[in-house]
């Protein structure tokens, strides 16, 4: 049984609910990594804000471990594309900040002590004492990434996390996003809109079709062995194949066969 689930999702503003997003079905199961992939303006956010509770949707019904999702959780995190860190507390403050609101109930040295160990999980206790003016692009989403892990969601949700660094940076995160998801297993949903991203990390690619009323088209599985190499992206057959069957469902062609691409 699917541990994160929406059945007839659909999303809109004025006269028209299903103006941004229609009838939207998805089912992802516990431990698993999906990415939804898509243009900029498909509606991927809006996507990712309705499983998070930011916003709720028109009609239809949102699942996580079999509970309606109304409203923002603790048992889902999210990383966003833009930091949204304080810019007064240091890296450590901003990841112990969510575990505070999460576990109020904790001794302030267990809390300290658990922040501690995920901003080491992310590199950055040499950096523990800094403020987001003294990081780096890259380090400061190390950061988001470590207070959305410290939370121990159920559920990790990711807008487009990398799309504002530059290509090395974006390729060593990728590595490290890779990594700590292997370790930890945690339900995730990424929107972006790389493709190649989406083969580098997840298990299944779904396509956000052309909008207005953008829906979901069918999944492409990723069977590739982990971790996956950009060496291993650039040659493998099997990547290849994916990469063309994704990009031609985004274009809207009929997509080759993987013999074909192959």
């Amino acid at each position: 049984m699917a541990f994160l689930e929406l059945e007839g999702v659909c999303k809109g503003y004025g006269d028209d609910p299903r103006a941004v997003l229609r009838d939207v079905e998805l089912q992802v199961d516990r431990g698993e990594l999906v990415a939804v992939v898509g243009r900029s303006g498909a509606g991927k956010t809006t996507l990712l804000s309705i499983v998070a509770g930011l916003i709720a949707p028109c009609r239809g019904v949102v699942r996580a471990g079999g509970k309606p999702v109304t409203r923002p959780g603790p048992d889902r995190a999210v990383v966003f594309q833009s930091y949204s860190l304080l810019p007064w507390k240091t890296v450590h403050d901003n990841v112990q900040l969510a575990v505070d609101c999460v576990h109020p109930d904790w001794t302030a040295a267990r809390r300290r002590a658990h922040a501690e160990q995920y901003v080491a999980l992310v590199n950055l206790a040499a950096a523990r004492d800094k403020r987001p003016h003294e990081l780096s692009g890259g380090m400061r989403q190390r950061v988001a990434v470590a207070r959305a892990l410290a939370m121990e969601p159920e559920v990790l949700l990711m807008d487009e996390p990398l799309a504002a660094l530059d290509a090395l940076t974006r390729a060593a995160l990728q590595d490290e996003i890779e990594a700590i998801w292997q370790r930890h297993r945690r339900t995730a949903l990424l929107v972006t809109n790389d493709v190649d991203e989406a083969i580098r990390l997840a298990d299944r690619i779904i396509p956000l079709e052309r909008g207005p009323g953008a829906s979901l088209g069918a999944a492409i599985t990723v069977d590739l062995p982990r971790p996956r190499s950009r060496q291993l992206l650039a040659r493998d057959p099997r990547a290849i194949a994916v990469r063309a069957e994704l990009v031609a469902r985004l274009r809207n062609q009929a997509p080759p066969t993987l013999e074909r691409a192959a």
